[in-house]
């Protein structure tokens, strides 16, 4: 079953500046997607368009067979609860006047969530490997990586069908990464997961499928172990060349 659907979708920030070039892509339910390209390729585009803060110039995006469409409010309220994002740096991404609670929580509020936000949080902190009681702590007194963590409770706790992370651990160390990784892919058991990243060593640990962006044109997609032990177009051959201890045994779980 088709969860996300991008038929054709081309962009622009201005007439002589196209960032995506007739762009098709499908997320299934449960599917792991790694969107790599280098810096520039429109991947951060993508990604915008995805979450509905800009508009395709041409073609259309659907949501669960809906078009996704910005000036539906009503629509745009639950598609904010069924797809929510995780960004780069955790630094800067979690706001050190509140606490981890408040962080947490504001999804569900600005969402209009009933229930025990309390327990939601609680519940949210420990799916991330955090116990409760850091709830009332705030960001400054957490590493990169347990901010990392808080954010990616944040974005989980409103219960999303779809998680879409832009270079999520990028800002990371090796150790760090690889934790967060780990939790990443226990966490897309239960959702969708579009993976964007430049690092296609993490993608192959961590996506079923990898989808290949060059200068604004999907240009190789398909099983991950099988395009990185077998790339067929040359820009996917250069973005390997240049990772020469990449392993490709691995299997994503």
């Amino acid at each position: 079953m088709t969860l996300v659907r991008v038929q054709n979708v081309s962009f622009g920030y201005s007439a002589d500046r196209r960032i995506l070039d007739d762009v098709s892509l499908d997320i299934a339910v449960g599917d792991t997607i790694g969107l790599v390209g280098e810096s520039g390729s429109g991947k951060t585009t993508l990604l915008r368009l995805l979450l509905g803060l800009a508009r395709p110039d041409s073609g259309t995006i659907s949501f669960d067979g809906q078009k996704l469409d910005p000036s539906n409010r009503a629509f745009m309220r639950d598609f904010r609860r069924q797809a929510q994002v995780v960004y780069q740096d955790p630094y800067s991404s979690l706001d050190p006047r509140q606490t981890i609670f408040s962080i947490i929580a504001e999804p569900l509020r600005s969402l209009k969530i009933g229930g025990d936000h309390a327990k939601l949080v609680g519940d949210a902190l420990e799916a991330v490997g955090l116990d409760r009681d850091v709830a009332a702590r705030y960001p400054h007194q957490f590493s990169g990586g347990q901010r990392q963590r808080i954010a990616i409770a944040r974005a989980i706790v409103p219960g999303p069908r779809l998680l879409l992370a832009d270079e999520a651990v990028s800002a990371l160390d090796l150790t760090t990464r690889t934790r967060i990784v780990d939790l990443l892919s226990r966490l897309s058991q239960d959702m969708s997961l579009l993976f964007v990243s430049h690092d296609i060593g993490v993608v192959a640990a961590l996506c079923r499928r990898i989808v290949i962006l060059e200068k604004g044109r999907i240009v190789e997609a398909g099983d991950t172990r099988q395009v990185l032990a077998q790339p067929q177009h040359p820009y996917t051959q250069r973005l390997l060349a240049s990772v020469p201890r990449l392993s490709l045994t691995q299997e994503p779980s």
